[in-house]
């Protein structure tokens, strides 16, 4: 059964429909469900799918020669060369008929026949503008789809009528593939996988969460065991470097220097190897909401809560894994440590709740810049941060984000109202997230102050 993407089908089908050549760009990175969102597109439609492989222009000319002579019933041997293929494209998107080509893993082929982007430049130009033809080009190389297909120097530059970067799953979205799991157990499991769908899909529904976490991670035959390794050595040529600063960034170092410290590497090249990391998703680059991105108070963390986990659980315990010792070490070491992992993942929920559809029209403003604050009270000498904050001209919005197995006391609720004395907007709006609810001294609280707003997770899942 197919489940989300729901937003970006209308699109397509829209797009279909529009008797005008289109041309859709899909990228994001490996498992993230491009190519399933493709099949389910394409599935009642005349298309032609090729995915190319990372190969010789030859093994990529016979496959998409096989790929295209195939879903036309055509008895016929391969093309000579890839500009005899583009004429054929020419003479079927003349047709009346609706054409749809799609090419799965487009890096590939470019890859191995750099040419082929000018060429389609070319025949786009010169034919298929005025076709019905539909062509999409898919890839999990971000930087190459942003830089060789998006990119101002790319010949398709200004080609593409619609792109999509698929991002993972939402925890609203995830819990469609968790059904029969706690609300608790589902965050955990979004937590664990990182929203990415084809992981979500190997949970077994069957088995408990301890079960399916233990299978997926600790034991040698385990899905995600070594996926990390898997994805680092497909985009990247060394990569253990980069699973240092990996490492280092999921055991608190933050900083350029702390990353380059305790990795042993010289700033520039840890600088440059951040940079890869975060262009392919796996690191996010912060700086404090109300600064901007020059500003020298920049941070990095890990963007994917899988790669969190991994790093920080399975990777340190690999040799007892493999001694068949998985269980034992999710049992001592993981589990105790499961509801502080979880801290990062809950601030992402709840700033997936602030954008939900049905709460984002009802805050107290729209938000404009979300994220992250970090700085110094100046009174009280001393570093705070706030876990979510969003700004909209004049107007502020601070959160607190509490995955903790006891309800939030007053003390903590003054500890946020208190902060928002560091800020001089002309009104400031208090969230407060619980996993286990607020004490009654809280509640009472909240009555007299309509600036606060508590949410509860149950209420979070209360949301589809």
């Amino acid at each position: 059964m197919f489940i989300g993407r729901s937003r970006e089908l209308a699109k397509l089908e829209s797009l279909y429909n529009s008797n005008h050549f289109e041309f859709a760009v899909f990228y994001g990175r490996r498992r993230v469900g491009k190519t399933t969102l493709i099949n389910e597109f394409i599935k009642d439609k005349h298309a032609v799918y090729y995915m190319a492989v990372e190969g010789t222009k030859k093994e990529n000319l016979a496959g998409l020669s096989k790929a295209l002579l195939a879903a036309h019933t055509v008895s016929a041997p391969q093309f000579g060369d890839f500009e005899d293929l583009l004429e054929y494209v020419d003479q079927l998107a003349m047709t009346n008929a609706r054409q749809i080509l799609v090419v799965d893993e487009f890096p590939y082929l470019a890859s191995s026949y750099p040419p082929i982007s000018s060429m389609l430049q070319s025949h786009i130009d010169q034919c298929w503008k005025n076709s019905r033809l539909f062509l999409i080009l898919c890839g999990s190389s971000m930087s190459f789809m942003e830089e060789q297909v998006l990119g101002y120097k790319s010949p398709l530059y200004g080609r593409r009528t619609v792109q999509f970067k698929l991002h993972p799953f939402t925890f609203f979205e995830a819990r469609q593939m968790l059904s029969g799991f706690s609300a608790e157990e589902q965050a955990i499991l979004y937590g664990v996988t990182g929203g990415i769908p084809e992981y979500l899909s190997r949970i077994d529904r069957n088995r408990s969460m301890d079960e399916n976490i233990i299978e997926l991670f600790f034991e040698e035959s385990g899905r995600l065991f070594e996926e990390p390794v898997n994805l680092l050595k497909q985009e990247l040529r060394e990569p253990a470097s980069y699973h240092s600063i990996i490492s280092a960034i999921a055991g608190g170092a933050s900083r350029i220097n702390e990353i380059a410290t305790k990795t042993g590497m010289e700033t520039s090249g840890c600088s440059n190897q951040t940079a890869s990391l975060t262009a392919l998703g796996i690191v996010r680059k912060e700086t404090p909401v109300t600064e901007n991105a020059s500003s020298r108070k920049t941070i990095y963390r890990l963007e994917d809560s899988m790669f969190l986990f991994w790093y920080r659980f399975v990777r340190p315990n690999t040799s007892g894994i493999i001694q068949n010792a998985g269980t034992t070490i999710y049992e001592h070491i993981v589990k105790p440590n499961l509801s502080d992992f979880m801290g990062r993942v809950f601030e992402d929920i709840c700033q997936q709740y602030l954008y939900h559809p049905q709460i984002y029209t009802k805050l107290p403003f729209l938000p404009g810049n979300t994220g992250r604050w970090w700085g110094t009270d100046p009174v009280k000498k001393r570093q705070e941060e706030i876990d979510i904050m969003a700004i909209q001209d004049n107007q502020a919005l601070l959160c607190e984000c509490k995955w903790r197995n006891v309800p939030v006391n007053i003390e903590i609720t003054k500890q946020l109202l208190d902060r928002g004395k560091l800020f001089h907007y002309d009104q400031i709006f208090y969230f407060l997230f619980s996993k286990t609810g607020f004490t009654k001294e809280v509640l009472e609280y909240q009555k007299q102050d309509s600036s606060l707003f508590l949410i509860s997770f149950d209420k979070i899942c209360l949301l589809k």
